[in-house]
């Protein structure tokens, strides 16, 4: 959500700025800025619409001179996308030059102040507000009016600012808003995302809330709110900067789902040694798994879908209660949490606004904290008691799908820890369970070996205006992934619904040539859902089974069968989100839709 990237050196900044921009497109945008300062005056360029439009504009960069400046793709929230609104906002001297993402949740007070002492808007957003308190704090000391400014607003912010005063530095802060510094040779770096300057450094610092930066060509000097200079470690950025590139897909999330095996084995097997589940990152002794209360699981959109398996795992493993909550309401409903229950937070960014504010209730309360996240040195990760990380790699689709299907691992991985813990496993159902979690790579290949045969299902059903999916226990908590991937890049209106659910509702929405996606993998209620394939099929739906390989005779019932290998219950659902994935992908490809980018969403929700 929103894009910021930075430069400082002796190369023409805007070229590198639009290229920085380029790879933010993921987090979803509207409208595309650069800021350059030539030496003298502040020289903005926006454009409303796609980064191209802004590219054209300066010539790739090349009609904007100046070795300093400050880009941004901003995500509509105060005001619509226009020109006006969208950054760098700049004071009304033009002076300064500001780049923000997050929101100022005081800004209407700070406004109503700034304009009874003369300052005149232009724009509806907040971070208008900003620049003008930089006008105001401003005597001279930059670093001084930045302290000054983030004494004053309230909210979640990254803040870039360019002082034309200041020809050779720029300051950048952030607070409950992600922001990396990379440091490079004669010029260094502030972005959103690591993903914009790998191509430049690999050395980046990762700062924490109000951390403030002053970057120059020669070096980056770090501050708390105190002006005091502070030591950060540098985190060196090991992985291959091809994997941020599309690398001859069409799309990022098409080269999501085929990296889905190495993304598993990156993620399970460095767990497993001597055929033991070793979590070193983590505290938790059997004396504190026995001593749970309850196990709460908090996450929002496809990390959510992720929690209500692992509410089926863990339960039936561990006979621990499990509550999953979607984080915008467990922050806000006074939830009965405290001491002696687990609060399990999963974020792929480790950035998601609600979730951290979420975790942040749960500790307050005096819940432990593990989290589940993909980046390191976020700040759900800094924030919590234990982190495990996924190791899935860059994730640049909107739409998740290693990120998804790593987050489920880490859960089983924790599930199976937990109940040879508690001593509820033989060893010989412990060492199978190891085994079904090595073979996972292997069997999510074989599934996207055979995916012309879900391309072909996509175009018999890509112009259909409402698909449904049904499934029961484990099949429906993956239903509602399913679900979601197809709505969210296809914009075709999908329900989820339990499969034991339909006569009190959604029965009555089915109709002639209705298609419904019916999950029915696991051996104990697989007759059971079979009778509710029946009872839609009598009502005219056409049916996309999805189930394993020994259930011999679903294409009796079933239009269309989807086989999976054959796997242990527990963990069919990392094999049954595949066919899922490719689905959505495919509906949505051949319905000519920004698969990567889909309309209003972004991949890093970073506000409220």
């Amino acid at each position: 959500m929103c894009g910021i990237v930075g430069y400082v050196g002796s190369k023409q900044a805007c070229p590198i700025l639009l290229e920085g921009l380029s790879k933010l497109e993921y987090r979803g945008y509207d409208s595309a800025v650069v800021a350059v300062l030539d030496g003298e005056k502040i020289n903005v360029q926006k454009a409303r619409g796609r980064l191209s439009v802004l590219s054209n504009m300066v010539d790739g960069g090349k009609s904007v001179n100046g070795v300093m400046g400050i880009g941004h793709t901003r995500w509509a929230t105060h005001g619509e996308p226009s020109d006006v609104n969208s950054h760098p906002h700049v004071s009304s001297s033009g002076r300064f030059a500001v780049v923000h993402n997050g929101i100022i949740e005081n800004y209407i007070p700070l406004k109503k102040r700034l304009m009874e002492k003369g300052f005149q808007f232009v724009s509806e957003t907040d971070t208008e507000v900003v620049a003008h308190l930089f006008e105001y704090y401003y005597k001279g000391d930059l670093l001084e009016a930045m302290t000054k400014v983030i004494h004053r607003v309230e909210g979640s912010y990254a803040l870039g600012v360019l002082c034309s005063d200041y020809p050779d530095s720029f300051v950048a802060v952030r607070k409950a808003s992600p922001m990396i510094v990379g440091v490079g040779r004669g010029e260094n770096f502030i972005a959103s995302d690591v993903t914009a300057i790998l191509a430049h450094t690999r050395n980046v610092y990762y700062l924490e809330d109000d951390e403030i930066v002053m970057l120059s060509a020669s070096g980056v000097k770090i501050y708390n709110t105190d002006r005091e200079e502070i030591k950060k470690e540098i985190f060196r950025v090991n992985w291959d900067v091809s994997a941020a590139e599309k690398g001859g897909y069409e799309h990022f999330m098409m080269k999501e789902i085929e990296e889905q095996p190495k993304a598993l084995r990156d993620t399970i097997s460095p767990r497993i040694k001597d055929g033991k589940i070793v979590l070193d990152d983590i505290s938790l002794t059997s004396e504190y798994i026995s001593s749970l209360k309850k196990i709460y699981i908090v996450a929002c959109g496809s990390a959510y879908h992720v929690g209500v398996v692992g509410k089926y795992v863990i339960e039936r493993m561990c006979r621990i209660s499990v509550e999953v909550e979607v984080a915008s309401e467990f922050r806000y409903h006074d939830p009965l949490i405290g001491k002696g229950d687990l609060v399990i937070v999963i974020s792929q960014s480790g950035e998601t606004a609600d979730t951290l504010a979420a975790l942040k209730e749960a500790k307050a309360r005096g819940a432990h904290v593990l989290s589940i996240v993909n980046v390191v040195g976020s700040s759900i990760a800094n924030a919590s008691d234990s982190v495990l990380y996924t190791w899935a790699g860059p994730e640049i689709a909107v739409a998740t799908t290693k990120a998804y299907s790593t987050q489920l691992a880490v859960i089983y991985l924790i599930a199976i820890y937990m109940a040879d813990k508690l001593g509820r496993l033989e060893n010989d159902e412990y060492s199978r369970l190891i085994e079904e979690l090595n073979t996972l790579p292997d069997k999510v290949s074989k599934i996207l070996e055979n995916k012309s045969e879900i391309q072909f299902l996509a175009s018999k059903f890509f112009s259909s205006k409402s698909i449904f999916f049904i499934g029961r226990n484990l099949d429906y908590a993956v239903s509602l992934e399913g679900s979601l991937k197809l709505k969210e890049i296809s914009y075709i209106h999908s329900e989820a619904y339990a499969a034991g659910e339909l006569k009190h509702g959604t029965i009555s929405l089915i109709e002639d040539g209705t298609l419904v996606v019916a999950l029915a993998t696991g051996d104990k209620l697989y007759e059971k859902t079979i009778s509710n394939v029946k009872e839609v099929k009598a009502r005219g739906a056409v049916v996309m089974g999805v189930t394993t390989t020994h259930h011999e005779h679903a294409e009796d019932v079933c239009d269309y069968v989807v086989r999976i290998p054959d796997a242990d219950e527990l963990v069919l659902p990392s094999l049954s989100v595949i066919p899922l994935q490719l689905f959505g992908y495919y509906v949505a490809s051949l319905k000519g839709c920004d698969i990567d980018k889909p309309r209003n969403l972004a991949k890093s929700v970073t506000v409220e």
